[in-house]
Formats: C-alpha cells, structure tokens, sequence
C-alpha cells in the first residue's frame, strides 16, 4: 500500500473499512523524495513504491521535500533511525552536495546505505520553440548573443548541472544558470519561454518534445533513443564525450540491517523484471536496473570519480 501525505489522515479515517488487525500489522514506511513532485525522481520513486510496499506488506507514505539541491529530504534521511521505517528516493545528484554548497550537514557516501539503483535515462538538450532550430544555429547564436541565453537547472549537483557545464565547455559558449526546485518546475519555465534552454531527463521532457512544446537539439548519451529515433546523440553532432545518464535509486540511513537492505533490494530488483515497470519507465524514456547493493555501492564509487573530473574541469565551486 502506497498513500501520500496529504493523503495520511484520509486513509488513517477510513481503516475501519479495512480489517483492524491487518492494519495494525502493517508497518508505515516514509519515503522521502526530495524534489517537486511531478519530476522523474517522485515519479519513478512513486512508481516503485507502488510495487515494493506491497511486496513487503508495508504502507509507504510518499512525502516530496524539496530545495537545497535535494539536501533537506537527504538531510531528514541521515537522522533518521536505521529501523527500516524512512528510505530515500534520489538521483546521482545525491552524490554532488559537497561539490555545489558550503554546508552540507551529511556524508552523502558515509551517512546512508545504498540499496539498489531504480532505472537510467538518458539526458536530452531541450529549447523552447523561440531557440533556433537545430544545434549548429544554437551554438553559432550563443555565441553570437551570449546575453539572450540561460539554462533551466532542476538542481546544483544534478546530472543536468553538469552535462550543462560540459556542453558549454565543449562548445565554447557562456550561459548563466537558473536554479529550480526540481526538475517539473525548471521545464515549465522552459515550455512557456521563460528559461531558453536545459538539459533534461528525457522521461521528463519526452511528452513536450512530442507536442512540440520544446525543440530536442541532441541526446546525450552513447546512442539514440528508440523514443526519439529522429534526434541524433551530441556525439554525432561533433560533441564528444558529451554522455551524461540521469540515474534514480534507494537509500536507508546509515547503519542499516543487512537483512533489511536485502530484503527491500529483492522486491525492486523483482519489480524491475515486472512487464508493467518495464512498460511504463519506457514510456518515460528510462529502463530499469537491476543489481545488488554490493554493485549499487561499486556503481556510486565510479559515477563519484566521474563526478569530481567534471567539477575541477568546469571549475564549480560551492555556492
């Protein structure tokens, strides 16, 4: 069972339709997301929480804490009680806090158990339908009209943070960021011509690009996406090494039992083969992962040291 928390109080009212005993069995689980809903990480995060809870005869309580670069859910997190009962949702900007704010009041690799990587998706350089047409005439007039443009920014830290540092190095253009609270609001501003440009989670941006809302200039990962065959990668328009792949996974407070990371573990690697999951991260232009913790913890040590090779050479300093 899957319940918001605006929905709390509702569901507490209404148990007596449900049997009481059963309800008094069944733990309440906080997942905390922090970043606005509506984004791919409380999408994903709800749609995850809508298979394990069950799975582990739980109530998952889904609570959206958004700002500071998703540090205060993350912060809520690393106090709470390592007894199975608050996990967090998050994206690889979980990693970068230290890298983009002075003070940051956890360890994100010492003060958290990581439990299993959710799924990737591949980021998406997005305009609004008042930016050029394609990705030669964008750069040449970024160039030409530095000033006229800026990139929408979900989060300092976030995969999106640093493809946009990397794609203005590798271009040799300027562009000041905007910073949002989540992913949802940044394209909003983009869709309605606020903010010209960002790199998005293609889940994210998918059904704008396909109304038209927002113009796709270049996938940036290794390959197309079979969602968007017609949009080439960064690399076939010249940018190399322009890869950047937005993950999304769990996370228990530090000190977290084995036997209880192990547990949660299964049900997300069982619901990552579910013919449902699959069906509906593909529609928002993500694939499921499935792996052990031990390999979640190998996979965050590699995306860390990729993370600070891309911080020193665009030179981000806490802000």
């Amino acid at each position: 069972m899957i319940i918001t928390r605006r929905a709390t109080l509702t569901g507490l009212a209404g148990a007596a339709l449900a049997p009481r005993a059963a309800f008094a069995q069944r733990k309440i689980v906080r997942l905390i997301v922090p970043a606005a809903a509506g984004g791919a990480i409380d999408v994903i995060g709800r749609l995850y929480a809508q298979r394990v809870a069950p799975a582990l005869d739980e109530s998952w309580v889904v609570e959206n804490k958004a700002g500071a670069s998703n540090t205060l859910g993350a912060a809520e997190v690393a106090r709470a009680a390592p007894d199975g009962t608050t996990y967090l949702t998050n994206a690889d900007i979980h990693i970068m806090a230290r890298h983009v704010m002075r003070s940051v009041s956890y360890d994100p690799l010492a003060d958290f158990t990581p439990i299993s990587r959710f799924a990737m998706s591949p980021m998406v350089l997005i305009g609004s339908t008042k930016t050029p047409e394609t990705l030669p005439a964008l750069i040449a007039q970024m160039k030409a009209k530095p000033t006229e443009y800026t990139f929408a920014n979900s989060g300092l830290g976030s995969m999106g943070h640093l493809a946009t540092e990397s794609f203005k190095l590798r271009t040799g253009t300027s562009a000041e960021l905007v910073n949002y609270r989540g992913t949802a609001p940044a394209i909003t501003d983009v869709v309605a011509g606020q903010v010209p440009l960002m790199v998005a989670p293609l889940g994210s941006a998918l059904s704008f690009i396909t109304d038209g809302k927002v113009r796709a200039f270049a996938i940036m990962g290794a390959q197309r996406s079979k969602l968007l065959p017609n949009v080439p990668t960064a690399g076939e328009q010249g940018l190399s090494d322009l890869n950047f792949t937005l993950w999304y996974g769990l996370w228990g407070p530090k000190g977290l039992p084995a036997e209880t990371v192990q547990r949660v573990n299964a049900t997300v690697q069982a619901a990552s083969k579910d013919r449902e999951i699959v069906e509906k991260l593909t529609a928002l232009g993500a694939e499921a992962v499935t792996e052990d913790p031990a390999s979640f913890a190998k996979f965050i040590e590699a995306e860390i040291q990729r993370a600070n090779r891309v911080v020193e050479e665009a030179g981000i300093k806490p802000g």
